[in-house]
């Protein structure tokens, strides 16, 4: 039979406090039937003294005497008489011996001696009277430390009952995330509570959570990116294969025919590049970049890709701004930049649309592509660089993945913010 945690700790706990409860009560139970018995002698042993002492008489000083001794009332009940004695004032006769009565307005317990024929003050009755307050106070004085030592034992066996209960509580906290863990749910709770191995042991399973979600959601990527490239293979191959046909026939026009207005034709040539480009990045993605680096000028990577919007841009009214500076030598792969700057310059034409505005700015090893657009749709914002995420209607969701792939394959990084209404995508290298 499996016994709870909560059950193996805390009953032991429960059943010590009971126990703790029934040992207080009988020392205090046993502590006042002591306190009484030694009361009971002492005035036994009182009278007794009294009694046996024949050399000298019960006067109200010698009664007055025991009374400092022993805390008890001394009555003489002289014989013949209809009252009694006792510290030199007249009171009414004692009535019938029994356990208490009344005398002043004050309880006692009465005890009553009858003197010997050989006794000073024989032929009398000698009444022994103990204040109940007195024996109630002494009882009492008798069961005050059993109680608080059985008190104390309680309260930190109490103590002991609620912090266990909070750590089963923190544990079963603990078993019920590794529980969410286990089927999938990886948004582990912040560690709360005291700091102590509990406190860490969480810790730990929040940083495994998170661990284990950043994994899943690269194993998801992964099996998206396997899946893309079995359906995407064949296709691309022969669409690459299309398109270099067509430009290449386009080029032997050119050379043959040598029309007279070539910008329609070149125009064509731009766009077969490109999709020529596209299909490339479709082969290439989810495949390790082997990227073959060589010195260039970044400023030229930038201009060629700046170039091949031109068209466009007069086409739909874009202002495609680039102004050409100093060259900037950098080491780094021409194809995959390349690819980088025209996906981020393509992104940012379909945002700002018509009439919109565009500016690519190169400053060192840091370069700017600004768009007029609204910016990416607020529920993507915060996933933009993953595969198959977009805001556009008739996108894919594979530019900025690959854009990012390329920057990470020479070394640098990629950003994007909204700066004074405007979207920056940010690449430094």
């Amino acid at each position: 039979m499996r016994l709870s945690l909560r059950y193996r700790l805390l009953i032991p706990l429960l059943v010590l406090l009971i126990a703790d409860l029934v040992a207080t009560g009988w020392a205090a139970s046993l502590a006042a039937t002591r306190e009484e018995l030694r009361i009971a002698y002492q005035l036994h042993a009182v009278a007794r003294t009294l009694t046996e002492t024949r050399t000298f008489p019960l006067t109200a000083r010698v009664l007055e005497q025991m009374k400092g001794l022993s805390g008890a009332e001394f009555v003489l009940n002289k014989s013949g008489g209809d009252q009694v004695t006792t510290f030199g004032e007249r009171v009414d006769l004692l009535p019938e011996p029994s356990e208490l009565f009344t005398w002043h307005g004050e309880e006692y317990r009465l005890l009553r001696v009858q003197l010997p024929e050989n006794h000073p003050n024989r032929g009398d009755g000698l009444a022994v009277c103990y204040a109940e307050s007195l024996r109630r106070s002494a009882v009492r004085e008798a069961i005050r430390p059993p109680l608080f030592v059985g008190i104390a034992f309680f309260l930190v066996g109490l103590l002991l009952y609620v912090f266990g209960s909070k750590i089963v509580t923190r544990i079963r906290g603990l078993e019920s995330q590794t529980r969410a863990i286990a089927g999938g749910d990886f948004h582990a709770t912040a560690p709360l509570g005291a700091d102590d191995e509990l406190r860490d042991l969480t810790n730990s399973i929040h940083k495994m959570a998170g661990k284990l979600a950043a994994f899943e959601a690269q194993s998801k990527q992964t099996e998206r990116l396997r899946i893309l490239g079995q359906f995407s293979g064949g296709l691309a191959h022969q669409l690459r294969n299309a398109a270099a046909g067509a430009k290449l026939a386009v080029q032997l026009h050119l050379q043959e025919q040598a029309p007279t207005d070539r910008e329609p034709l070149d125009v064509a040539l731009r766009q077969l590049a490109r999709i020529e480009m596209t299909l490339s990045q479709f082969l290439a993605l989810g495949k390790p970049t082997l990227a073959a680096k060589a010195e260039l000028d970044l400023v030229e990577v930038v201009d060629g890709a700046v170039a091949l919007f031109l068209p466009q841009a007069k086409h739909l009214g874009i202002e495609l701004r680039w102004s050409r500076g100093a060259a900037v030598p950098f080491t780094g792969d021409s194809i995959s930049l390349g690819h980088l700057f025209v996906n981020l310059i393509g992104n940012a034409m379909d945002a700002a649309g018509p009439k919109g505005m565009v500016e690519v700015r190169c400053v060192g090893r840091t370069v700017e592509v600004i768009d007029s657009g609204a910016g990416p749709p607020a529920e993507i914002a915060g996933r933009l660089f993953e595969t198959f995420v977009t805001g556009k209607v008739e996108g894919i969701g594979l530019g900025l993945t690959v854009a990012k792939q390329a920057v990470e394959a020479n070394g640098g990084s990629i950003e994007w913010f909204r700066r004074d209404g405007q979207t920056v995508f940010r690449v430094e290298l």
